[in-house]
């Protein structure tokens, strides 16, 4: 008889149904895995024969095959152990053939039978529902399991799961838990001056688009970007499960919990290029993918590496990174807000007439050459912060905060919902930022005088089409944000003045 226990492998944020078949044979005494198991799979024969000694179980003296099936696809990671444990217990007759096709099972086993967590439990269960079957995960991971709907079991360890299914013992339904709010919130009011500075922050935040700040140091750039998921509008819950199945696949989620506020992430700039976009043996997601319906914040752009800059360029246009390797491809969303920020010369201090860069204008060029053109294109709001001036300093704090303009961005963002509701065709776009360029052109309005300045701004200036469409996105973010059903040349005007890079005076 041939035993056989559902589990499952990951490919990217796609699930692959795995059968794990357990064979009791004639012959010399062995316990053989097959089916292109990875190192940890091919380790787990150890594992699971611990783990059932520790129950008092021993292997019966025959030849012993597991087979990964299909065998033509590449199994990895720990989680194999229990449905390999479970196919085992169900040959030797000790589990019901019955009950098991009812299930799918993952975790990693201790060698004391104790269940330990896996990556991957949500986008398991998701999958496990889509099947109707319930779920087989450990207790740690029980609640991040129980947001799917499935059924789900989650035993501390592999007795107390036999023990169920003899009946001896009940396992308690888990309970759905979500992420803990933060104590503290940062505020726009703890920043003072910089009022252009947070006109931009607030048309990024209410059109999603991509932001960079360049000023000198100490000038507030990181203060702006950190206050920015204060701004944005809460994940849906259809939102919060695909942000939480990312982070759960790459092991980052805190005990099982669904995830409620939008992701920052800010790597350092030593960060590779697989930290960012994703990669290394296993093709876990990146920064970018971490970040996804979030906010990817690169400060000190230029310092991180080219090509790890130059990587994020075709994930920023379609909201998908892949991963390819010799025998596969990978794919993880990638839709993110990007906002980064700068100095506008190595020594931070081009153009300042009191601290005088040494070496300008030579500075300043080779410092933003280190920045192609095609990415900077692809950023939507330049923004110039200037050193704060001392008299803001001894200002009373502003009187707006940040739920005053986080009201204002969700009205902004309401609006933009229920456009494209009508007319997506089964896309999902949230936001004017994620809008492409034939959908703009049909669906955004705009009087003469606005067609007739974008016309001739695009004429003098020579913008690309992209850029051409990138400003029509942030106009009609400015005409949400002030209740205006059709664009202006104030709206124009405005994103006009935002696709101009001042990076000190020698930049015309």
């Amino acid at each position: 008889m041939t035993a056989h226990v559902a589990t499952v492998a990951f490919q990217g944020i796609d699930v692959l149904p795995i059968d794990v078949q357990c064979q009791l044979g004639n012959g010399l005494p062995a316990l053989t895995v097959v089916g292109l198991p990875d190192k940890a799979v091919a380790e787990s024969r150890e594992r699971v024969r611990s783990a059932l000694q520790a129950l008092g179980l021993a292997l019966p003296p025959k030849r012993i095959t597991l087979n990964l099936a299909p065998a033509d696809v590449q199994k990895e990671g720990s989680h194999f152990d229990l449905p390999i444990a479970l196919a085992l217990l169900v040959a030797m007759g000790i589990l019901p053939v019955e009950e098991m096709d009812h299930y799918v099972a993952l975790g990693e086993l201790g060698l004391d039978g104790r269940l330990a967590p896996v990556t991957g439990v949500l986008a398991a269960a998701l999958a496990a529902s889509a099947s109707d079957r319930g779920l087989i995960c450990p207790a740690a991971q029980g609640g991040e399991a129980a947001w799917s709907g499935t059924e789900v079991l989650a035993p501390a360890s592999l007795l107390a799961l036999i023990n169920h299914f003899k009946g001896s013992q009940i396992l308690a339904r888990p309970v759905p838990q979500l992420a803990e709010e933060p104590g503290t919130t940062l505020d726009l009011k703890d920043i003072k001056g910089q009022e252009t500075a947070k006109r931009a922050l607030e048309i990024a935040a209410a059109g999603g688009h991509n932001l960079l700040m360049v000023g000198p140091p100490g000038s507030g750039k990181s203060m702006l970007a950190a206050r920015l998921p204060g701004l944005l509008p809460p994940l849906a819950p259809a939102e919060a499960l695909e942000v939480t199945m990312i982070h759960s696949l790459a092991g980052r989620l805190d005990q099982g919990r669904l995830l409620r506020r939008r992701p920052f992430r800010d790597p350092h700039h030593s960060a590779s290029m697989a930290a960012l976009i994703g990669g290394g043996n296993r093709a876990k997601p990146g920064e970018i993918s971490l970040a996804h319906l979030g906010v990817l914040f690169l400060d000190e752009l230029p310092e991180f590496q080219r090509a790890a800059l130059e990587a994020l360029r075709q994930p920023l246009e379609t909201g998908r990174v892949t991963v390819a390797r010799a025998n596969a491809h990978v794919s993880y969303p990638a839709r993110v807000q990007l906002v980064a920020a700068m100095n506008p010369c190595k020594c931070g201090y081009l153009g300042d007439p009191m601290l005088g860069c040494g070496r300008a204008p030579r500075c300043g060029a080779d410092y933003q050459a280190r920045i192609s053109g095609p990415l900077l294109d692809r950023i939507d709001l330049h923004v110039t912060v200037p050193a704060v001036n001392p008299a803001d300093l001894s200002l009373p704090p502003p009187a707006e905060d940040s739920a005053t303009v986080a009201a204002r961005v969700a009205q902004a963002r309401a609006r933009q919902i229920e456009r494209y509701a009508r007319v997506a065709d089964g896309q999902t776009i949230r936001c004017n930022a994620e809008a492409d360029g034939a959908l703009l052109e049909t669906l955004v309005p705009s009087d003469a005088a606005a067609r007739t300045l974008l016309a001739d701004a695009a004429e003098r200036l020579r913008l690309t089409a992209r850029a051409y469409h990138r400003i029509l996105r942030v106009s009609r973010t400015l005409a949400d944000l002030a209740g205006s059903a059709e664009i202006h040349r104030l709206h124009i005007a405005e994103a006009l003045s935002y696709r101009r890079i001042a990076m000190g005076p020698q930049a015309g």
